[in-house]
């Protein structure tokens, strides 16, 4: 018997869904997904570069920027293939098993995003709390083994998804609403009580991204306690000078994942088109928006991307 379910899971396909309602425009409409994608890999491979170039940005701070590039270039070359597949070449076929590849690295790259933040925030409150000893508490090993932690959770967490998803049997016909394959979707397909899953993902949801929020407004209450206990008011502004640009990450990240779950609870019956493009904001921004707004609120961050190509030009 799980002979033949596993031979009618390698026949099964996915259908994935495109802009509902717009089928007709995805030739216009992938021009502006296609820059999105352009600037969020071009733009977040820079930053990287950048810190590993340049010595003056291998302090704790960039080198939680660079990781943070290194999950946001994971999530859009995730979901790249199928959406640029269905807006080129209305590829909405995807083989089961690329299907749920496809799903765990979204949810993981999602996931470890998430834990950066939460350790940039830390890092923040390092900074202000006791600036003298900063570098000897986040010394490079503490770094590289807080990215390895935050790499096995998230890896740990999400793998058991696509493993209890392949014991189900399946329906003939599996449509899913989005350009891309997202575990919430995916639990809605099978022909079988999808109770342990659905169990499975809150619980996820709430040990990755519930308590890093949660973690996250902790460390900001204890900065903002810090900053009120200096004295000058230029040292209070110079201090959250500092924290501008992770909260603008912390807000173009969460904003739209508080967006896409109230849409889900308060406007089920909106029109299809709003749930995907607010699914997409949520995927697709981030990525974008973050090497923007710390190119512009960074200026070590400018000077080495500039270096960058000064460099190049030198060498040509």
């Amino acid at each position: 018997m799980g002979a033949k379910n596993n031979e009618s899971l390698d026949l099964l396909s996915v259908f994935l869904t495109g802009i509902p309602g717009l089928e007709a425009q995805h030739g216009w409409l992938s021009i502006p997904f296609f820059i999105m994608y352009i600037v969020a890999i071009v733009g977040n491979s820079l930053i990287m570069a950048a810190v590993q170039q340049e010595s003056a940005l291998h302090e704790p701070m960039y080198l939680f920027l660079s990781m943070l590039a290194i999950t946001e270039v994971g999530v859009s070359v995730s979901t790249l293939p199928t959406v640029m597949g269905i807006l080129w070449f209305d590829a909405y076929r995807i083989d089961f098993d690329g299907c749920l590849a496809q799903m765990f690295f979204i949810h993981t790259f999602s996931g470890m995003e998430s834990g950066v933040l939460l350790a940039m925030s830390y890092d923040r409150f390092v900074a202000i709390y006791n600036p003298l000893c900063y570098t000897a508490i986040l010394t490079l090993p503490r770094i590289i083994s807080m990215g390895l932690g935050i790499t096995l959770k998230s890896v740990a967490l999400m793998a058991p998804l696509p493993i209890l998803l392949k014991q189900l049997p399946y329906c003939h016909i599996n449509i899913l609403s989005h350009s891309y394959c997202l575990h919430s979707d995916l639990i809605q397909l099978p022909c079988a009580d999808t109770r342990l899953n659905s169990i499975l993902g809150l619980a996820i949801v709430l040990a990755t991204f519930g308590l890093d929020s949660l973690l996250i407004v902790v460390s900001y209450g204890l900065i903002l306690y810090t900053v009120m206990g200096i004295a000058s008011g230029e040292g209070r502004k110079k201090a959250l000078n500092t924290c501008v640009s992770h909260i603008c990450a912390v807000l173009i990240y969460y904003v739209p994942m508080i967006g896409v779950s109230v849409m889900h609870r308060v406007a089920k019956h909106a029109s299809p088109v709003v749930h995907t493009l607010m699914s997409s904001i949520y995927l697709f921004v981030p990525p974008v928006l973050n090497p923007i707004v710390y190119s512009v609120k960074t200026r070590p961050i400018q000077q080495g991307i500039a270096n960058l190509f000064s460099c190049k030009k030198g060498s040509i």
